[in-house]
Parts: structure tokens; C-alpha cells; sequence
């Protein structure tokens, strides 16, 4: 295994990493920043009004895109597993 490949490797685990969490960032990001705005418009300055409207996005978005993300990560786990024997020689 050259270090070419380790590199490569950490690389694109990174990268679907950041791809399959990106989903849920930007649902928590949207929903805070409409929070947010909703507290300001409204000077209501309640830390768990911003807190169970976050969770519940990012609980309804991981329904939603939690088929894809298994399918990304099991689909990269497979080719790496398969891939493992021409790593290794």
C-alpha cells in the first residue's frame, strides 16, 4: 500500500463525509437562521426556541435523505471492500 493510496483513500472518505452530513448542516443552518430572524423581528430572546425547531428539521431531513446516505456509505464500504486485494499487493 503506497502512501499515493493512503492518501487517496482518506481523501475520498473525506469527501463523502462532507457530502453525506451536508444535508443536515444546511437543514439546522436554514431552520437557525429562521429562528433567528423570527427572534429578531420579535425580540423573544428564549436559547430553546432556537433548539427544538433545529432538531426537529434536522430529525425530518434525516428521514428524508437518510436512504441516500446509507446507499453513499454502503456503496463506498463495497468498493473498498472489494478493492482491499489490489491495495494490499
Amino acid at each position: 500500500m503506497t502512501p499515493t493510496t493512503v492518501v487517496d483513500l482518506g481523501r475520498q472518505a473525506l469527501e463523502l463525509t462532507l457530502l453525506v452530513s451536508a444535508p443536515l448542516f444546511i437543514a439546522a443552518l436554514a431552520t437557525g437562521l429562521l429562528v433567528s430572524i423570527f427572534q429578531a423581528a420579535t425580540q423573544i430572546n428564549e436559547q430553546t426556541l432556537s433548539f427544538v425547531p433545529k432538531l426537529i428539521a434536522t430529525f425530518i431531513t434525516l428521514v428524508l435523505a437518510g436512504p441516500w446516505m446509507i446507499t453513499m456509505m454502503t456503496d463506498f464500504i463495497q468498493r473498498l471492500f472489494e478493492n482491499i486485494p489490489a491495495m494490499i499487493g
